[in-house]
C-alpha cells in the first residue's frame, strides 16, 4: 500500500492491535508498510528464483492455483438459484495479467518464505484466478511482511521485518516475466492491499515514464490509497498515469477501497483517508465515468479470504445453497464513488431483496460481536466487483490490441 505515515496514524493502528487476532490482522496492518528506497528497487537479483516454476502461483497453460474449479452457481435477487456459470480460460488470450497478493502469509517469521502455502493459493484463486478468461495468468510467490511481521511491529516488539525485500522480489519476478514471458504483450497489473502497494511502488520506479509504460494496459491496484491531487485524475501517487474513466481507456489506473453505504470510514481508518493533502483514488468499477452502478460479483463459498468459514455469517444461506466453488448472485450489490467528510472511498449498498431474505456479503470483521468499522469491505473488495473488472480488462485488452496493431 502506497502510504504515509504520522504519529497520529501509528496511534491509530496501535488502537487497533488489542482487538485483531492473526486471521484478522492480516490485511488493513498492511497498510503503510515501509516503502522501497529507490537504491533497494534497483537491486533485482542476477541468480533469480523466477527461473524455477516453484517461484511462480499461476503461470500460463499449467495446472495451479489459478487453473479449474471457478464454477459459479448463479442466483436472481432474493437468493433464488438460477443455474450455472461454466468458466473457461483463454489460452490464446491477447494480453497478459501480473498479480501480487495481499497480506496472507501464515509464516512464523517476518517475512515469508518462497514456499506457497493455502493461504497464498487461497488468495490467488479468489482474487485472480478468474482474469484468466481475458488475458494469460502471471503470480510469483514474494517474500512478502506476514500476519505475524505485522503484528509485531505494531505491538511494540517488532521482529526483524524487511519491508523492502516484497519490493524487491516482485521486481525480480517482473524483470524476468518481462525478459523472458512479455514478448511486447500488453499487461494488466493487479493487487490488493499489501500486493497493490508493492505494486503501486513498482509502476512509479520501473514503468511510469519508462519503455515499460508503453505495455501497460492498465493497473488495478484495489484496497490501498493510492492519491491523486484534489479533483483531479492524476497526481498524487504517480505524477502522470491517470484514472481509468472508460473501459476503453488504457495506460490508466483502477483504484478503490470499499465501505458499506451506511457505514462510512471512521475517523480511525486508514483506508480511503490521507493526510498529505491529496485525495484518495476512487474508480467505481461498476461506472467508471461516475454515478452509481451494479456490481457483478464472484463470491467464495467455502471462506472468506482469511480463510474463515462463513457459518456465521448472514452470506450462509446462499453459501448452503451454491453448488459450485463460487456464487454469482445476481445484482447483490451497487456502488458509488464518494467524497465525504474527509474521507474517498467506493460505497456499497446491498441490494433490499437479498437483505429481506436474511442474506448478506461476508466482507466485515468482527472481534468477539464488534463490527471493526475500520476496515470497511476489505476483504471483499475484489470479489464483489471481479466480474465488473474482468468485463473491463476484457476491453481494455481490444483497445489495446487495436491501437498497437
Amino acid at each position: 500500500m502506497h502510504c504515509k505515515t504520522t504519529n497520529k496514524d501509528d496511534m491509530r493502528q496501535a488502537s487497533l492491535l488489542p482487538l485483531l487476532g492473526a486471521a484478522s490482522a492480516a490485511l488493513l496492518l498492511a497498510a503503510c508498510g515501509s516503502a522501497p528506497t529507490p537504491s533497494a528497487a534497483a537491486a533485482a537479483s542476477a541468480d533469480t528464483p523466477y527461473a524455477k516454476n516453484d517461484s511462480w502461483l499461476c503461470l500460463p497453460g499449467r495446472d495451479d492455483a489459478c487453473a479449474g474449479g471457478l464454477d459459479a452457481a448463479l442466483f436472481r435477487p432474493g437468493g433464488l438459484p438460477a443455474g450455472r456459470e461454466v468458466f473457461r480460460a483463454d489460452a490464446a488470450a491477447p494480453i497478459d495479467c501480473f498479480y501480487v497478493y495481499p497480506t496472507i502469509s501464515n509464516d512464523p517469521t517476518a517475512n515469508s518464505d518462497m514456499n506457497a502455502g493455502p493461504e497464498e493459493r487461497r488468495a490467488a484463486a479468489y482474487q485472480f484466478a478468474r482474469f484468466a478468461s481475458v488475458c494469460r495468468p502471471f503470480a510469483p510467490v514474494y517474500r512478502q511482511v506476514t500476519v505475524q511481521g505485522l503484528r509485531s511491529r505494531l505491538s511494540g516488539q517488532p521482529m526483524a521485518i524487511d519491508p523492502q525485500l516484497a519490493y524487491r522480489d516482485v521486481l525480480d519476478a517482473w524483470n524476468h516475466y518481462m525478459k523472458h514471458h512479455n514478448q511486447g504483450r500488453g499487461v494488466v497489473l493487479v493487487g490488493h492491499s499489501q500486493g497493490a502497494r508493492v505494486l503501486s511502488e513498482l509502476v512509479r520506479q520501473q514503468i511510469e515514464g519508462k519503455p515499460a509504460e508503453k505495455q501497460l494496459v492498465s493497473a488495478l491496484l484495489i484496497g490501498t490509497n493510492i492519491t491523486v491531487a484534489p479533483g483531479k485524475d492524476t497526481g498524487g501517487t504517480f505524477s502522470r498515469l491517470p484514472l481509468c474513466r472508460a473501459a476503453s481507456q488504457t495506460g490508466c489506473v483502477i483504484a478503490y477501497v470499499s465501505f458499506r453505504d451506511d457505514m462510512p470510514p471512521p475517523a480511525n481508518s486508514l483506508f480511503g483517508r490521507v493526510a498529505d493533502g491529496n485525495t484518495v483514488a476512487c474508480t467505481n468499477p461498476a461506472a467508471l465515468g461516475g454515478g452509481r452502478g451494479v456490481l457483478r460479483a464472484y463470491l467464495p463459498v467455502k471462506s472468506n479470504l482469511m480463510g474463515q468459514p462463513h457459518d456465521k455469517t448472514r452470506f450462509m444461506p446462499l453459501a448452503q445453497k451454491a453448488e459450485a466453488q463460487f456464487a454469482s448472485p445476481e445484482a447483490i450489490a451497487s456502488a458509488e464513488c464518494v467524497q465525504r467528510d474527509n474521507a474517498s472511498y467506493l460505497s456499497v449498498g446491498i441490494h433490499p431483496a437479498y437483505t429481506a431474505a436474511g442474506i448478506d456479503v461476508a466482507g466485515d470483521l468482527f472481534h468477539g460481536e464488534r463490527m471493526l468499522r475500520e476496515w470497511g469491505l476489505h476483504l471483499v473488495d475484489v470479489d464483489l466487483a471481479q466480474g465488473n473488472l474482468v468485463d473491463i480488462v476484457r476491453q481494455q485488452a481490444q483497445a489495446w490490441t487495436r491501437m498497437t496493431r
